[in-house]
């Protein structure tokens, strides 16, 4: 499990935002409001005359860094042996499905589960075309 955050493999450092930059503005908000002990909803509000779409991308991006950060924490203790199943409590039970080595749900050990996981979104994150660096270039669905 520790290929999760081998710098080489998944884990990077946070995406850094060009100073000056409208992204390192919204950036710098998130960062000021998740920080100033204000409520959840006032802090992932879209500021007035900003694009959604790239509110959203700064966000995601934030919190993909914190999740890897905070699974490190964790990761030691779970191991194929100690987590055999990726599960969310005794009532659910995760399959990995990616269509390319696992092409039906499969159950993997959760150590396993994970790194796939964090590969997979890695991947995402650094699509250009879903999360472009420059400002206002994010798709609109």
């Amino acid at each position: 499990l520790k290929q999760v955050f081998n710098k080489d493999k998944t884990f990077r450092p946070k995406r850094k935002f060009e100073p000056g930059t409208q992204r390192f503005e919204l950036h710098k908000r998130a960062q000021a409001s998740l920080n100033s002990g204000v409520d959840l909803k006032a802090a992932v509000q879209l500021p007035s005359g900003e694009d959604q779409n790239d509110w959203v991308a700064v966000h995601v991006v934030d919190f993909f860094n914190r999740i890897n950060l905070i699974y490190g924490t964790i990761c030691e203790f779970c191991t194929e042996k100690t987590c055999p199943v990726m599960a969310g409590g005794p009532k659910y039970e995760y399959r990995w499905q990616d269509d390319m080595k696992y092409k039906k749900p499969t159950a993997l050990p959760a150590p396993q589960y994970m790194n796939l996981l964090m590969d997979w979104i890695e991947v995402q994150i650094n699509n250009e075309d879903l999360f472009p660096t420059n400002v206002g270039k994010c798709k609109k669905e």
